[in-house]
């Protein structure tokens, strides 16, 4: 899905169906006043993003073993270069 087609609000208005139909093989950017305004994909591209969002996990949905994982974990060599933001 890298190549997408650029539509203005007012043209994706007049064809709707055109444009849904293009939406199940690549994004369909809605631009408005010359702007980005929403991007028109397939439902499966939608479902398949949604699943790469990141679960947040609370304390308790860790185990011992996982707790303990993170308390022995060490940072790498190049966390370093981070180091002055904990002096903020």
């Amino acid at each position: 899905m890298t190549d997408m087609i650029r539509v203005s609000s007012t043209e994706f208005g007049k064809e709707v169906g055109r444009y849904q139909d293009a939406a199940l093989s690549q994004p369909v950017v809605v631009t408005r006043n010359g702007r980005d305004r929403t991007v028109m994909i397939s439902a499966d591209e939608y479902h398949r993003l949604k699943k790469r969002d990141r679960e947040v996990l609370g304390i308790e949905d860790f185990s011992d073993a996982d707790i303990e994982a993170v308390r022995r974990a060490k940072p790498s060599k190049e966390a370093e270069a981070f180091n002055q933001e904990l002096s903020l």
